[in-house]
């Protein structure tokens, strides 16, 4: 599939600042603090909800047994935390109609 132009940090602060009224400093201040809440509540709570889009969930993988691509010995590799987004599914039917 062919990339396409993908909008910009600039661009999304842009049209959301046109399509509310408000200047692009308080849309661009918005997201930041977004951003920072985001962090804080996964890092607290394991999850933060952004509602009709999705959730950040923080969620703890299991060790494993793997194999180095180069020389196909297997490896162990460790436990650790992984952050996920999970879409909204009113999100999802909206990007990919159900059948």
């Amino acid at each position: 599939m062919a990339e396409r132009n993908k909008l910009t940090q600039a661009q999304i602060i842009a049209n959301l600042a046109d399509k509310v009224g408000v200047n692009k400093k308080v849309v661009k201040q918005i997201f930041e603090e977004l951003e920072q809440l985001a962090v804080k509540e996964t890092q607290r709570a394991d999850v933060f909800v952004v509602p009709g889009l999705g959730r950040l969930v923080r969620t703890r993988r299991k060790e494993r047994m793997g194999r180095n691509p180069a020389t196909g010995q297997a490896i162990k590799i460790p436990a650790k935390n992984v952050v996920k987004f999970r879409l909204a599914k009113s999100a999802k039917d909206a990007i990919v109609p159900p059948k």
